[in-house]
């Protein structure tokens, strides 16, 4: 009687740790810049369990720059990772079945000191100007474009450019050391939250040039065959990322669980990083693929093959649609 007891009870145990087995969420490896400002985003949707809610479990991987992520995700280590839709319309036109779903429109633009005379891009011609990202950095590419096309200006050779990582792009446009700067999105932040103005923003130099600035740079990339296996993962991620958008767009509470992460020197930096977050997110209107395919045009202009490979209009699926 004893071991019939003891043989039902196992059965009991058996059945209850299968039970728990099958409601755990499957899980989404995400290969993550750990320094990354995506994480305050991917922080957020862990915090409020909205991947859970979501159908799925993300499983976030740390990694020190964007290679390594990448690596990870293109050996299969990681199910997703962030990068802009320019590299997947590049991999794409390599014959790689990556796929975007939009993330951020945060951009960058060209800042000066508060009390620099300079007042337009031509007033740059002989002077110094500090770029983060490299010679092929997009915000660069799109500066360039519409200098030309509004005063007739070849501002790569009117100028004198000074490459750097954005730390040291950051201290030398501050110090007065380049007149002006063109950094990523959450130092040009925090040098405007320390006096510096905007000359020139993307947005408006991509609306100039007949872009769409609401067309979201950056994304979550998936491969083709993940999306046909597991789309209702590839869905929930898509949810998931609305609503922490949704949460730190609108409440400001949220944002003080992510302060440790934000590497704000005072109040003033916080604020500027928070609303620069805000002003990042996509509006969620379809992205309009003609004005993708124009930009995409002028990267291949100016950047050649080495920013776009053989993209030289954009390849069909990039975009992942999912409403």
């Amino acid at each position: 009687m004893k071991a019939l007891k003891g043989f039902l009870a196992g059965c009991l145990l058996a059945v209850g740790f299968t039970q728990a087995l099958a409601q755990e969420p499957p899980k989404l490896r995400a290969a993550m810049l750990a320094s990354g400002t995506v994480n305050w985003e991917i922080s957020t949707i862990k915090s409020n369990g909205f991947d859970r809610k979501n159908g799925f479990e993300m499983a976030v991987q740390d990694y020190a720059d964007n290679g390594a992520t990448r690596v990870a995700f293109e050996g299969g280590e990681a199910d997703t990772m962030v990068a802009d839709w320019i590299w997947v319309a590049y991999q794409r036109a390599a014959g790689k079945n990556y796929v975007f779903i939009p993330y951020s429109r945060a951009v960058g633009g060209l800042v000066v000191r508060e009390d620099s005379p300079v007042k337009a891009l031509p007033d740059l011609a002989d002077k110094k100007i500090g770029i983060a990202g490299g010679p092929l950095d997009k915000s660069w590419l799109i500066l360039r474009a519409y200098a030309k096309q509004k005063y007739n200006m070849d501002l790569a050779g009117q100028t004198e450019q000074v490459f750097g990582a954005p730390p040291l792009i950051f201290k030398s446009a501050l110090s007065g050391e380049t007149a002006g700067a063109i950094n990523f999105w959450h130092f040009l932040a925090k040098m405007k939250a320390k006096g510096m103005r905007d000359l020139v923003t993307v947005a408006d130099a991509a609306t100039a040039l007949g872009l769409d600035p609401d067309t979201p740079l950056l994304g979550y990339v998936l491969k083709g065959e993940y999306v046909k296996a597991h789309p209702e993962i590839a869905r929930g991620l898509y949810k998931a990322s609305l609503a922490a958008k949704d949460l730190l767009r609108s409440d400001d509470a949220a944002w003080e669980a992510l302060r440790g992460q934000m590497n704000a020197a005072d109040d003033t930096e916080f604020a500027a990083l928070r609303e620069g977050y805000r002003a990042g997110i996509p509006s969620g209107r379809p992205i309009d693929e003609a004005a993708a395919d124009r930009f995409l045009k002028i990267m291949a202009d100016l950047g050649g093959e080495e920013l776009v490979g053989k993209a030289t209009t954009l390849p069909e699926g990039v975009f992942l649609h999912l409403e």
